[in-house]
């Protein structure tokens, strides 16, 4: 069969949590492909159940999508048509599917993505954040090294960030954000998004942790949290190195979480010199500003 007539790779976004919150165009692909690609076969059954939907499911998860991708592929190349569904919202965001959707793309094979509800748009737009740029972030690392490692790598980013919480990590995580980017950052914590008890709680990171230290969370949470602001980075970076040398700023900004580059930015404007004077005394003559 030649490659003009392999069938087609359509991602499909389901509904995050009311079923109604689905395209038209969803179902019309829903309908007409022959295999669904589900992560939950259990879950998707009840979206296609719900829409007198009645086709052939495989499942395709995390812990298997290697050796399901070739699976999927040899269907493709036989013509079918599939459907690559998670147990809710947009796949790849958080969820498997992105070694399919690579190696497919890699036998010239067409993937089609079909727009729909995702969870980290619907917060950001409620929150009250601003929304002109933002960072998904997602799931932050168990292992408590690389969580600190991120959270301090995105600390000073004058952008809005966003994570994905799970509700028995969720107290902790707070308090650790609470460490490191202070207890006043402005923050929008959303749960059980377009679902029966939907909530959004809105204030500083403090408050938020105080509201959910006593509580048992439940349910699914996204968490919206302010950019660092441009004016108070800067009046903390004056203020924390104050007193001493360009290479010990230089270092502090590199641990912070600073590329190269932008740490001797950041030295430049604090220290009103260029940047090529900060190079030479960092990279050339390895000298302390003021010895």
């Amino acid at each position: 069969m030649g490659k003009e007539q392999y069938g087609k790779l359509y991602i499909v976004a389901t509904p995050i949590g009311n079923i109604k919150d689905i395209t038209y165009r969803a179902i019309e692909v829903l309908n007409s492909v022959d295999i669904i690609a589900a992560e939950d076969t259990r879950r998707t059954i009840n979206l296609l159940n719900f829409y007198n939907i009645n086709k052939k499911l495989i499942s395709y998860h995390k812990f298997n999508e290697i050796k399901k991708t070739n699976e999927l592929i040899n269907l493709l190349k036989s013509g079918k048509n599939i459907a690559l569904v998670s147990d809710a919202g947009t796949p790849l965001i958080s969820d498997p599917g992105f070694i399919a959707i690579k190696k497919i793309l890699s036998e010239n094979i067409i993937v089609e993505s079909l727009p729909g509800a995702t969870a980290l748009i619907d917060a950001l737009v409620m929150s009250g954040i601003s929304a002109e740029e933002f960072l998904f972030v997602g799931f932050l690392s168990t292992d408590n090294k690389k969580r600190r490692e991120k959270l301090l790598s995105v600390k000073n980013y004058q952008f809005t960030l966003i994570f994905y919480m799970s509700p028995h990590k969720l107290v902790k995580y707070l308090e650790e954000m609470i460490e490191v980017f202070g207890e006043d950052r402005k923050v929008a914590l959303c749960r059980e998004l377009t679902k029966k008890y939907e909530e959004i709680n809105r204030g500083c990171l403090i408050d938020i942790f105080n509201e959910y230290k006593n509580r048992d969370p439940k349910g699914e949470f996204v968490l919206i949290v302010e950019g660092q602001g441009k004016s108070i980075i800067e009046s903390n970076i004056e203020k924390e190195y104050s007193g001493i040398t360009i290479r010990e700023q230089y270092d502090s900004l590199l641990s912070k979480g600073f590329d190269d580059k932008d740490a001797m930015r950041e030295i430049s404007k604090i220290r009103n010199m260029t940047k090529k004077e900060i190079y030479k005394i960092l990279k050339v003559k390895g000298e302390k500003y003021g010895d």
